[in-house]
């Protein structure tokens, strides 16, 4: 058995994984419908003799209980049923003006991996950037402040780190850090698991918080609905600005320029709603990366969301990640202040609450087509009236954003924004 069985039952991430782990060199991943998928030559294929791309594959589901429960595993430790197991809960910033405004949120992210290479703490990042297209996501290992920086902000579309793990294990040097959202790192601790080149590379796994992703139709319907194209793109950031800050296009066509600046809070949201979501999202339980040494994102509550330049959350899960954060902020990289977890968990309520409710939703209406479905040893949670009409509507907007011949309805939904 192959990732077939993950892409025909609709539960593939895109997170490009299983091609690395390919003995045969049988899989590559390839854009169809928007999103990334395997592709795989049967001719090449072992099948059942090795199935390493199913064993890695974080579509699939994951023991996340158990696997958090054996890496995390200090007196210190803590448990929220929400966060998972943890050290400690913080907010902040970094404390380099240009890089907390220009990026996602405080710019916790990029500062703490500069603190880490400028004090050789590490030998690498992975990060993503855009490709010399400007809107292609593109990993690569940073090994430099400007490496660093010039992966900053957030990518809200497929992000596949089908090559990385390969190319770290090729790398000089034993000390790389990988960042990505929580499926990438459910898929890269399962690699770590059967692969010890790749384990023995790897000091630490960066999560990002998700909601869900948004496939590669939701970049066209942007440059659609605002008039862009996109050969004539220069510059592209779904966030800018400061915090939670601005959609930003710079096009130039001759001489003559074209700048796109739209609030995040009015794009992301109201224009882009659950009409670009892929399917494995709606089925997704970890919403902060339970299985990340460190976890990072927005806090969306007051009075944090006051700020207009930025300001980051963030988790660690032990005490070695905890310790180099406090060295970060008194050497003057970052401010850093304590967080509760009741604090945490409200600033990300909107889809932090509903989201094992609404997964249930979706695994119960999979089994009925006849589909396999994710296997979590999470139980998910009982889902009201009101998660069914969510997920039924959300399937409704899925199946207009997917048809692009009737996009024509989205213009008439998002008339004004």
């Amino acid at each position: 058995m192959n990732v077939n069985y993950t892409y025909s039952n609709k539960l593939c991430t895109g997170c490009g994984i299983c091609e690395d782990v390919c003995l045969k060199s049988a899989i590559t991943i390839k854009r169809i419908d928007g999103e990334y998928k395997p592709v795989i030559d049967e001719s090449l294929c072992l099948g059942d003799k090795c199935s390493r791309c199913l064993k890695v594959c974080p579509g699939v589901g994951c023991d996340l209980t158990q696997r958090a429960k054996d890496l995390f595993v200090e007196e210190s430790v803590k448990e929220d049923k929400y966060i998972g197991r943890y050290v400690g809960l913080h907010t902040g910033c970094s404390l380099d003006e240009d890089i907390r405004y220009h990026s996602a949120s405080g710019g916790m992210v990029s500062q703490f991996l500069i603190f880490l290479l400028e004090n050789k703490i590490i030998d690498g990042a992975v990060v993503t950037g855009f490709d010399k297209d400007k809107i292609t996501p593109y990993s690569y290992i940073a090994k430099t402040r400007e490496d660093v920086i010039a992966a900053r902000s957030s990518k809200y579309c497929p992000v596949a780190l089908n090559k990385i793990g390969n190319e770290i294990i090729k790398a000089e040097g034993n000390r790389y850090v990988i960042v990505g959202v929580p499926c990438h790192i459910q898929g890269l601790r399962k690699r770590a698991s059967i692969d010890r080149k790749f384990r023995e590379k790897i000091v630490g796994y960066f999560a990002i918080y998700c909601s869900s992703g948004r496939n590669f139709y939701s970049q066209d319907y942007i440059f659609k609905h605002y008039g862009v194209v996109r050969e004539n793109i220069n510059n592209f950031q779904y966030r800018d600005n400061g915090c939670l800050g601005y959609l930003t296009i710079d096009t130039v066509d001759g001489s003559s320029e074209k700048h796109v600046k739209v609030p995040f809070t009015t794009f992301y949201g109201p224009l882009l709603r659950s009409f670009f979501k892929p399917h494995r999202c709606l089925s997704c339980i970890d919403h902060y990366g339970e299985l990340g040494d460190v976890c990072f994102g927005d806090i969306h509550i007051k009075p944090y969301s006051d700020d207009k330049i930025g300001i980051s959350s963030w988790i660690t899960r032990s005490e070695y990640w905890e310790n180099l954060f406090r060295t970060a902020a008194d050497e003057g990289y970052i401010k850093m202040d304590e967080l509760d977890a009741h604090t945490l968990n409200e600033s990300q309520k909107v889809m932090l609450y509903p989201k094992k409710r609404k997964a249930a939703v979706v695994v119960v209406m999979d089994k009925m087509i006849g589909r396999k479905t994710p296997v979590y040893d999470k139980e998910f949670e009982k889902p009201m009236l009101k998660d069914y009409i969510a997920v039924l509507v959300c399937h409704a907007q899925r199946f207009i954003g997917r048809h692009k011949k009737i996009w024509w309805a989205l213009e008439i939904i998002n008339k004004g924004k």
